[in-house]
């Protein structure tokens, strides 16, 4: 179904304006995320002092009351106001409060759950009416995202927002299999959810590098396949609560019949290949895979699905069920035997009768079956969802033959992609094939943390802030697309994140301190704001063999996923080729100066820092293509001609740096190629 524009209306003292939002970037000032469903503004203020206090009334509980106790704590933070009340309880009533919540039950963390609310500032009062507490909480978090400073003090726009969710499944997948997360970790992040309006946390428990969960039933699981590093089950309980209390859902994913070596250390009886295993250091696919034919197997993970059943109070169950390059299926004679007498004929066969099986276990306790596209087979009921990886095709295949899924292609954020190429991708693009009835099975979308190259210190930097352009590509309408305007509310949304306790910004100067050994790190930021480590999985590839307990320490592990001072200085050179104003040339220059001049300052860091050495002809190459980069600005805004020898001495230098090394590559390169591009149409 065609979502209708969504408005913004913008009402003024003396005019009424009507906005398409994705028309209308440039006019809006709200520093909203994700954009809500309709805003009304009329121009006033609600000012904010020390006086402010809160109501809640209907059909209050626990969650919403630690949920408004933290708005005020957060409120109070920012502003430095000492707001009378501290925890809110149902005995807070203040006579004459200035926020009055109110709802109309206790929601339900499950699919399809209402989280729409409305919220009203006038200049006397803010009203949150909800018909559930999830959907208070949501609105709580628009309401401090609407706080605003003028020379006066502290105030909010008087507005009516109402507001509710394109999508019901509105994830993130955090992996912790390849490398263990503490509690911590995962608690920041569910927070970093909650503030951009996600529901779904998609725990990522078991791998071949690492089985991360407490088993009382099969204790040699984490025994022996986790290195000692799970999480009791009194943990994974606290961690569900937490998320509940921010209206968060918990599916956890135990990978069954791949990526399964952690299961085998314990119990390699569970193996089609005779044992011993051991926990898998290096990544990629890999051969261990669970005996379909034995039925042992079965009856392991009855016993063992019946325990995360209890333990986990969420409708859904991920089964992981990807990537089985079936080896050791096709080397086994007893599982070559049982396919000859089922008639069995290929692995995807016999995959999906694995598959029944575990589906007929999930059912016996009660729990939805979600898994990766490979278990699409239309012998499967309906009521499981597919979890599409591979692409657009096996989500719109699958809502077709009536299977309700989410998607992820598009937002692995682990590729190192930029926020506006997973903002502009669509769960429903605008030229769907499906049907109204079919685009209602698409449930929503995951962005995928996968955990290879992370560890707690840059975890939070892969993450944020671009998981936050995610989150409004699945809450907000799809008219909503104005790419320029999401960067400037995703800045300002990335510095909010930073409040809640997450990393990702202030753990880049602490790695850029870390490898200049104490030293003045003004030279190497200089150098690292314009790289990016290589994008898709190239990293693994370019000499270096990384393992489970390789060093994530280095330049390319500082590196942020995005350089958002190479698309500023892109900016200014587009604007600059279209009109040589003396100004844009002015700011063109005084960063190509910086970065001409940043060689010989960073050299004598990296004499005495050995492993930044990797970048020394990097660093080089940023000095030589910045020079090249300052004569073309003289060519355009002179007017003048560039000799073709310049030419050929100048694309040879772009192409000579685009090379990689240490995995990360210079990101200013196309903007300079630009500019020499333009000084060489001076001659036609």
């Amino acid at each position: 179904m065609k979502k209708s524009a969504i408005r913004i209306i913008i009402i003024c003292i003396f005019t009424v304006m009507i906005y398409h939002p994705a028309q209308a970037s440039s006019e809006s000032t709200l520093n909203l995320m994700p954009v809500p469903r309709e805003i009304i503004l009329d121009g006033n203020k609600f000012r904010l002092d020390d006086s402010f206090c809160l109501s809640v009334e209907g059909k209050t509980n626990s969650r919403l009351y630690k949920a408004a106790t933290r708005m005020l704590r957060r409120l109070a933070g920012r502003t430095g106001l000492f707001l009378p009340q501290d925890f809110i309880t149902a005995q807070s009533d203040p006579s004459e409060p200035q926020m009055l919540i109110t709802l109309l039950r206790t929601g339900e963390l499950k699919l399809f759950e209402d989280e729409s609310y409305q919220l009203i500032i006038t200049n006397k009062q803010v009203q949150l009416k909800a018909e559930t507490d999830i959907g208070a909480l949501r609105g709580l978090e628009t309401f401090l995202q609407l706080l605003s400073v003028d020379k006066d003090g502290y105030y909010f726009p008087t507005i009516t927002i109402n507001d509710a969710p394109r999508f019901p499944w509105r994830g993130l997948l955090i992996d912790v299999s390849r490398h263990f997360l503490p509690v911590e970790v995962i608690k920041r992040n569910l927070d970093g959810m909650a503030a951009v309006k996600m529901n779904v946390f998609h725990w990522h428990l078991v791998d071949d590098q690492g089985f991360r969960i407490e088993c009382k039933s099969w204790p040699r699981l984490h025994e022996m396949g986790s290195d000692g590093f799970y999480y009791t089950q009194e943990q994974i309980k606290d961690i569900i609560a937490y998320a509940a209390d921010r209206g968060i859902r918990v599916v956890p994913e135990f990978d069954v019949p791949a990526h399964s070596t952690s299961w085998l250390v314990g119990y390699p009886e569970l193996g089609s290949a005779p044992g011993p295993y051991t926990i898998e250091r290096g990544w990629g696919i890999k051969d261990p895979t669970m005996n379909p034919a034995n039925e042992f197997t079965y009856e392991f993970l009855d016993k063992f699905f019946g325990e995360m059943a209890a333990l986990f109070p969420d409708d859904y169950l991920h089964i992981g069920g990807d990537e089985n390059n079936g080896k050791h299926w096709n080397a086994n004679e007893q599982i070559q035997q049982f396919m000859r007498d089922n008639g069995i004929s290929d692995n995807h066969a016999l995959q999906a009768h694995f598959n029944k099986r575990i589906l007929q276990i999930l059912t016996k306790y009660n729990k939805k079956m979600i898994g990766w596209d490979e278990i699409f087979q239309p012998t499967l009921t309906t009521n499981i969802v597919i979890h599409s990886w591979r692409g657009h095709e096996s989500l719109i295949k699958s809502a077709q033959q009536g299977y309700m899924g989410i998607l992820s292609n598009g937002y692995y954020i682990d590729l190192i992609q930029p926020a506006e190429y997973h903002y502009l991708n669509d769960p429903i693009p605008e030229n769907t094939p499906l049907t109204e009835a079919e685009q209602k099975r698409i449930l929503g979308g995951e962005a995928t943390s996968w955990g290879e190259l992370v560890t707690y210190e840059t975890v939070d930097s892969r993450i944020w802030p671009r998981t936050a352009a995610i989150a409004e590509r699945l809450w907000s309408s799809q008219s909503i697309r104005g790419v320029e305007d999401m960067y400037r509310r995703l800045q300002k949304m990335s510095f909010r994140l930073e409040e809640l306790g997450l990393n990702h910004i202030k753990n880049y100067e602490m790695m850029l301190r870390r490898l200049t050994n104490g030293q003045d790190i003004s030279a190497l930021k200089t150098f690292v704001d314009l790289i990016q480590q290589v994008k898709f999985y190239k990293r693994h590839h370019q000499g270096v063999t990384y393992t489970s307990y390789s060093p994530l320490t280095r330049v390319v592990d500082a590196a942020r996923p995005e350089s958002l001072t190479t698309r500023n200085f892109s900016r200014m050179v587009d604007n600059f080729i279209e009109n040589p104003q003396k100004s844009r040339a002015e700011e063109i220059r005084y960063w190509l100066e910086l970065w001409h001049g940043n060689h010989e300052k960073l050299l004598e860091i990296i004499q005495r820092s050995p492993i930044l050495k990797e970048i020394v002809t990097m660093s080089e190459d940023l000095a030589a293509i910045s020079a090249t980069g300052l004569e073309a600005v003289e060519y355009i805004y002179e007017n003048k001609n560039a000799s073709k020898r310049w030419r050929k001495r100048s694309l040879k230098l772009i192409e000579n740096a685009r090379k990689p090394r240490g995995q990360v590559e210079l990101m200013a390169l196309d903007s300079i190629e630009k500019l020499v591009q333009a000084a060489m149409n001076k001659n036609k």
